[in-house]
């Protein structure tokens, strides 16, 4: 018979599954207003910018590629609203346009002399190495999402709605989309070291697909999005761990087939 606790006896898994009860809400709420926004692409091309990031670290002699990782990130976030919200083009083209070009910078500097090896890790991710103090900055991270939430989610909501009778009731659309843009940049940099680069975008949207098909309300939306957003985190990381299976796909897999049930299950429910 198979022990269901035994996984809980080493620190590493501890730590992974703390990390796991940190980063799935916040993947769970900043994915609703993803969906909402149609910023799937914007997500995802932050998680892929991660590469230039790390490049630019490298070429400028900086040893911590997370910090590195953030400033670019943020920068890239700001300056993708900046021309997006100018640019006559459509947002997906210009979001494409930009991503393309930082990912084929990033790999042109991380390959030269073949040394891409070092940073490969970073495309799959591992949430079993993360560490106490990287915790520690999960935490503040997500507190500080918390505030934000908390403060500003009607504003959010009706830019989202209609962003030009937002703009008329003096809410500040561009400084919101900003501070969002900034938020989702630090939360998928700090993540992505332990999810990777290549499912990260999955973990943001997937659970919100999800809780769209079913949800009947603003309330179960967001509800559902972390309810659904939680439990591909522990379960896949449980499953990871009996199956020696990486996490990261692992979670992904369980959410994908979350989606999949609740689209079948609310498109039955509408006929």
């Amino acid at each position: 018979m198979i022990d269901w606790t035994s996984w809980l006896s080493y620190d590493f898994m501890k730590s992974a599954f703390l990390a796991i009860l940190i980063i799935t809400p916040l993947f769970g709420l900043m994915g609703t207003m993803i969906v909402n926004k149609k910023m799937a692409y914007f997500s995802d091309a932050l998680g892929h910018s991660a590469l230039t990031g790390i490049a630019v670290g490298v070429v400028c002699g900086i040893p911590d590629t997370n910090l590195s990782m953030v400033i670019f990130a943020v920068v890239f976030a700001l300056l993708l609203n900046k021309i997006g919200s100018k640019s006559t083009a459509s947002t997906d083209t210009i979001i494409s346009v930009f991503s393309s070009c930082s990912v084929a910078i990033g790999l042109a500097i991380l390959s030269k002399g073949g040394n891409f090896s070092k940073y490969s890790g970073i495309l799959v991710g591992d949430v079993l190495s993360i560490t106490k103090q990287e915790i520690i900055y999960l935490v503040v991270i997500f507190a500080v999402t918390i505030i934000f939430w908390g403060i500003c989610f009607n504003w959010m909501n009706a830019i989202c709605i209609h962003r030009a009778l937002a703009g008329s009731k003096r809410i500040p659309v561009r400084l919101m989309d900003n501070i969002f843009a900034v938020l989702v940049a630090l939360i998928v940099m700090m993540s992505i070291k332990w999810v990777g680069i290549l499912i990260i975008n999955a973990l943001l949207i997937l659970p919100a697909a999800a809780s769209r098909n079913i949800s009947v309300n603003m309330r179960e939306y967001h509800l559902f999005s972390l309810i659904f957003s939680v439990f591909s985190g522990v379960l896949g990381l449980i499953l990871s761990y009996y199956t020696n299976v990486a996490t990261g796909p692992m979670i992904v897999i369980i959410a994908s087939l979350i989606y999949f049930l609740t689209y079948f299950f609310g498109k039955k429910c509408r006929e």
